[in-house]
């Protein structure tokens, strides 16, 4: 009953920027309530947060390695989630996730709805 998809993956050189959108949908679903996260999972390696952000948007988590360069933010009218990364470095090429939940964490198993990922590579 809950769709998350993302979109805006792709390959980029260092350095270069990308924006992921997470679009939700579905019956039951009220986007305004949940809290949204990304999440990305390289080949090989466990999945690791990256950023989460509350329902008003005012409240807004990053991994350390991804602070400073990435930027989450949401637009409740739109049901969609963003992350802008900036400053790409190729150590964040993974499949990145969106994910929503009830509560603000930063484990994935905290998230009950899960998009079906989108590829970043990032070139040396």
């Amino acid at each position: 009953q809950v769709q998350l998809v993302e979109s805006g993956g792709g390959l980029v050189q260092a350095g270069g920027s990308l924006r992921l959108s997470c679009a939700a949908s579905g019956r039951t679903f009220t986007f305004s309530t949940y809290v949204m996260g990304w999440f990305r999972q390289a080949p090989g390696k466990d999945r690791e947060f990256v950023a989460n952000i509350n329902w008003s948007g005012g409240v807004i988590n990053y991994s350390g390695s991804v602070k400073g360069r990435f930027t989450i933010s949401r637009d409740n009218a739109k049901n969609t989630a963003y992350l802008q990364m900036n400053s790409l470095k190729p150590e964040d090429t993974a499949v990145y996730y969106c994910a929503a939940g009830r509560v603000a964490s930063a484990v994935a198993g905290a998230f009950g709805s899960w998009g079906q990922g989108t590829q970043v590579t990032v070139s040396s």
